[in-house]
C-alpha cells in the first residue's frame, strides 16, 4: 500500500497549532499576520520533517492558478536539433515555480486540436505553441482560451498573440558582414536561395529574411552578389549539386550557404574541384548544426538560438499572464531573438 499523503492538518497537529495558523505560515503570510517567529519556525520545521507537500489542485482552485504551462509543438520535443528550445522554456518556467506540460503533434492538425483541448482541460495558466522551423501558421481558435505565445511561428491572419522568432534578417546581415570584414567584395555567391526574393524554397520564412539581410548589408557596402544557386530544399546533396553547377561556370572567392547542411555539400564540391577552404574559397553559413564543428575546417556560421528562444517565449508568456485580456485590443507583438556568429575556420581574406 502507498504511504498516505501528509496533509496540512497533520502538520498543524504535529506542530501544536491550528490549521489556519499552519496554512498562513506555509503560504508565507505568517509575519504579515503577526504570527510569532517561534510558531513560524516550529511549523516550517515540522513541515520539513514530515516532508509535507501542498496540494496543488486545491491551491489552484483557491487561487485560480495551477502554476503550469502547456508547450505544444510539431516536432520540437523529439528533434535532437531543437532540444535546447525545450530546455530554455523548462528552466524559465522552473525559476518561477511553474511546471511545463509538453505535447507533440508531428504536424497533425487534429492531434494539435486534441492536445490544446487537453491542456485547457488541465487548466494550464498559459500556452506556448511552437514550431521546429520558422513558418507561417493558421492559429487554432481554441488557443485563445488562455494567454498564449507563438514560438518560431508567425500567424497567417492578424491575431493578438505575440510571436517569438529568431532575428533572421539581422542574421543575414551578420553573415554578409563576416565576408565583408574579411575583405571580400567580388565573386561572392549564394547557395540555397536568391538572388531574387522569390528564389527561395516554398514557405520558407528563414530563406526570405536571411536573403533580405544579406542584400541590405551588401547594399550598404556597395557590393552585389555575383550570383546564386537556389535549392528546393536545404539538404547536403542539393548543396553539393548546386555548388558543382556553379563551379562549371564560375570561380567563386566566397560562398554564403543558407544552412549548414548545404555548406557541407558545398565543402564536398569544392574539395572535388581541388579548391581549399578557406584558402581558395571562404564559406559562411547559418544554424550552427553540430556538423558545423565536425567538418574540417570548422564552419563559421550564424547560430539559431534555440535555448534563448525557449526562455524568451516563457518570459513573454508571463508578461501576457499579467495583462488584462478582457480589455486588450492590439495586434500581437513580434519579439526577435539575436542570432550570434560562431567564428571558426572557414573565412579568410580573398586570395590574390
Amino acid at each position: 500500500m502507498s504511504p498516505r499523503r501528509v496533509t496540512l492538518a497533520d502538520v498543524a497537529k504535529a506542530a501544536g497549532v491550528s490549521r489556519p495558523t499552519a496554512s498562513l505560515v506555509l503560504s508565507g503570510r505568517g509575519r504579515e499576520l503577526r504570527i510569532s517567529q517561534d510558531v513560524e519556525q516550529r511549523v516550517l520545521r515540522t513541515a520539513e520533517e514530515l516532508q509535507y507537500r501542498p496540494n496543488i489542485v486545491s491551491r489552484g482552485l483557491r487561487t485560480g492558478t495551477t502554476r503550469t504551462i502547456g508547450f505544444v509543438s510539431d516536432t520540437v520535443a523529439t528533434s535532437r536539433l531543437a532540444g535546447d528550445m525545450i530546455k530554455g522554456a523548462l528552466e524559465a518556467a522552473r525559476e518561477r515555480g511553474f511546471m511545463l506540460f509538453i505535447g507533440e503533434t508531428e504536424g497533425d492538425a487534429e492531434l494539435e486540436r486534441l492536445l490544446l483541448q487537453a491542456m485547457h482541460d488541465r487548466q494550464v495558466d498559459g500556452l506556448v505553441l511552437a514550431s521546429m522551423f520558422t513558418r507561417t501558421i493558421e492559429v487554432p481558435p481554441s488557443i485563445t482560451a488562455s494567454p498564449a505565445v507563438l514560438l518560431n511561428a508567425l500567424p497567417a491572419q492578424p491575431t493578438r498573440l505575440p510571436s517569438v522568432l529568431p532575428d533572421e534578417v539581422e542574421a543575414g546581415r551578420r553573415a554578409a558582414r563576416v565576408l565583408l570584414d574579411a575583405g571580400h567584395r567580388d565573386d561572392i555567391y549564394l547557395i540555397g536561395a536568391g538572388p531574387a526574393l522569390r528564389d527561395v524554397p516554398p514557405e520558407s520564412v528563414a530563406a526570405v529574411e536571411r536573403l533580405i539581410g544579406i542584400r541590405e548589408a551588401f547594399a550598404e557596402a556597395g557590393v552585389e552578389a555575383a550570383g546564386a544557386r537556389p535549392c528546393p530544399d536545404w539538404q547536403q546533396d542539393l548543396g553539393l549539386a548546386a555548388t558543382r553547377d556553379l563551379l562549371d561556370s564560375a570561380r567563386p572567392r566566397a560562398l554564403i550557404c543558407f544552412n549548414d547542411r548545404i555548406a557541407m555539400g558545398a565543402y564536398q564540391a569544392l574539395g572535388d574541384a581541388g579548391l581549399d577552404v578557406p584558402g581558395d574559397v571562404s564559406v559562411v553559413s547559418f544554424d550552427d548544426h553540430p556538423i558545423a564543428s565536425w567538418i574540417r575546417p570548422k564552419l563559421t556560421t550564424v547560430a539559431l538560438p534555440h535555448y534563448e528562444l525557449g526562455r524568451k517565449a516563457v518570459d513573454v508568456l508571463f508578461t501576457e499572464l499579467g495583462r488584462d485580456h478582457a480589455t486588450a485590443d492590439r495586434r500581437g507583438e513580434v519579439h526577435r531573438v539575436p542570432m550570434p556568429v560562431r567564428d571558426r575556420e572557414s573565412i579568410a581574406p580573398p586570395s590574390a
